[in-house]
């Protein structure tokens, strides 16, 4: 169960949020007992690129032994 100040995995692109699948944010708000989730996507250096509402189905946890990748946003 995914739940505040947990990483998760975008699993869709959001090209309106410069965001695609595979970037990894932290909810910062369980909607609705888990219905959906406010995301907050970052730079390594710690700028916000985006803060989003998205439903469960548009994220997943982040899963052992995966390792991050690094790419420019816009």
């Amino acid at each position: 169960m995914i739940k505040e100040l947990d990483p998760v995995v975008l699993t869709a692109d959001l090209p309106d949020e410069s965001l695609k699948a595979g970037d990894v944010g932290w909810v910062v708000l369980v909607h609705r007992g888990g219905a959906g989730f406010e995301v907050e996507f970052t730079t390594l250096s710690g700028e916000t690129v985006s803060v989003v509402t998205v439903p469960t189905t548009a994220v997943r946890p982040v899963a052992p032994k995966e390792v991050a990748h690094a790419r420019q946003v816009a």
